[in-house]
């Protein structure tokens, strides 16, 4: 049995709404102990914003907590339960490795969620030991912390622990846990599961507790429900074109894996684009190319009506009404997306003002970045800083042409070309999470023990619009010649 921890001031502040649910939506259990946890790092701003003791953090007593040896004052480990469509097909399923500690309540009145990934097995485990590994923590750690860096809304990592202990997947792994923090991880498939083997009490419970922890403006609404499925969708809506504006591929955008809250949340089988190309998929599993870089919004608006179909008792009291409620308000969804890509692209290209033309022009230049295979964040890097002769395309006549009705709309702006290079400079990242720098930084991580190559990409990391000498280094993708590189569910 887990000890339980109150002999520090460390900060903890824990309450625990979420097992106030009815039962069908969680399992209280402990984490598993580990033998001989090892603070690997931690994240010492995200810690202060929660109102943690920085000092206290590092101590032999929250090295316990982050391995799930002990619980902090306040806490009422659970795993959750949901049921979501994994690649099309709906599965029963649930936390197999996490465990929620609770909920923090945070300075500035917040509220989040504190969880460990990797902590052991639970009742949703099916046949696999809860375990996670050392590097795809690492890699999480990573790469939320780079979203979060772009502006994109995200889950965070606290901290991770290596826990001393071994498992084997294709191979033997290194055991280690990650601190996760979350606005929650109340999912899609929270309410499928809801909806699929709860009553309607129960899925009313859920949605009402989840507008007052997100959308309490909602509370007021005519409908209630319908209100918060109207913002889950413009809260997806504004997520999914972040992603495409950065060339974020998440990988594996099954329902269990998309929060209501509108963060990115789960990162497995993810990575950034280098050559721009749509039809780019990452995840080893995908062989269908169903979660392709380009078919994101798509899967978006396949994934919110889903999520729609599970309110369908709580949206209307005739079943075919709901369902043409539904469909109406999803049609928005594809006009909401595209309104928030476009508003992006124009940051991307340095206009201010909307005109007609405008589609037609970024379309130009992402079809010539297609069939040039260009690499997609350097093109508009390069742009960015006036250095048109640094694209692959350059000597391209297309591309000189392109570029030429671009500068002509630039100088229909009313704002100087300055303006428009500040407002570029806001909007297009002069460094990503390379795919060979993140694996470089966990090989190092891993096979060596040396963090200081993470340490570095993160530091650089931190700071994505800065366009500092000190991230020339990191700018590049890696050699043509390498082979396709691919990532792995599981993580």
């Amino acid at each position: 049995m887990t000890e339980k921890l109150d002999r520090i001031d460390a900060g903890w502040n824990l309450d625990n709404s979420y097992s106030r649910l009815p039962s069908i939506f969680y399992t209280k259990i402990h984490p598993t102990p580990v033998s001989s946890p090892k603070l690997i790092i931690l994240n010492a701003p995200l810690a202060l914003s929660l109102g943690l003791n920085d000092g206290e953090m590092r101590s032999k007593d929250s090295l316990a907590i982050f391995a799930g040896n002990v619980i902090p004052d306040g806490g009422l480990p659970i795993a959750q339960a949901y049921a979501g469509h994994q690649f099309g097909q709906l599965n029963k399923l649930g936390d197999g490795r996490v465990h929620l500690l609770g909920e923090q309540l945070t300075p500035h009145g917040g509220r989040v969620d504190i969880q460990l990934k990797g902590s052991g097995k639970t009742p949703y485990s099916r046949y696999l030991d809860g375990r996670a590994g050392l590097g795809p923590m690492l890699r999480e750690y990573i790469i939320s912390e780079a979203m979060f860096a772009l502006g994109i809304p995200t889950t965070r990592s606290l901290a991770v622990v290596s826990t001393g202990e071994t498992f084997i997947r294709e191979t033997e792994q290194s055991g280690a846990i990650l601190t996760r923090v979350a606005a929650s991880h109340i999912r899609f498939a929270t309410f499928q599961y809801a909806s699929e083997f709860g009553t309607v009490d129960e899925l009313r419970s859920l949605a009402d507790y989840t507008i007052l922890r997100h959308f309490p403006e909602a509370m007021g609404a005519e409908n209630r429900y319908l209100a918060m499925l109207q913002e889950v969708m413009k809260r997806q809506a504004h997520l999914i074109a972040q992603w495409q504006l950065v060339g974020f591929v998440h990988g594996v955008m099954n329902t269990d894996n998309i929060a209501v809250s509108g963060e990115t949340i789960d990162y497995g089988p993810c990575a950034f684009l280098d050559v721009y190309d749509q039809g780019t998929v990452f995840s080893s599993r995908d062989t269908e190319g169903r979660y392709a870089f380009g078919k994101q919004p798509a899967i978006a608006a396949w994934n919110l009506t889903k999520f729609a179909e599970s309110l369908l008792p709580l949206l209307h009291d005739n079943e075919k009404q709901g369902a043409l409620l539904i469909a109406d308000e999803i049609a928005h969804f594809s006009e909401q997306y595209q309104a928030n890509w476009l508003a992006g692209m124009r940051g991307k290209l340095g206009l201010f003002n909307e005109e007609s033309q405008d589609e037609s022009l970024i379309k130009g230049l992402l079809d010539l970045m297609q069939e040039n295979r260009a690499d997609y964040t350097n093109t508009f890097r390069a742009l960015t800083l006036d250095q048109p002769e640094d694209t692959s395309m350059y000597d391209k006549v297309d591309f000189r042409q392109w570029y030429e009705r671009w500068q002509s709309r630039l100088n229909s702006e009313q704002g100087t070309k300055v303006d428009s290079q500040q407002l570029m400079r806001k909007h297009n990242p002069a460094i990503i999470p390379r795919n060979h720098r993140v694996e470089e930084a966990l090989t190092s991580a891993v096979n060596q023990a040396d963090y200081s190559v993470m340490e570095r990409l993160l530091a650089v990391l931190s700071t994505p619009f800065a366009y500092t000498p000190e991230q020339v280094d990191y700018v590049n993708p890696d050699d043509p010649t390498a082979c396709s590189y691919r990532t792995f569910c599981g993580t």
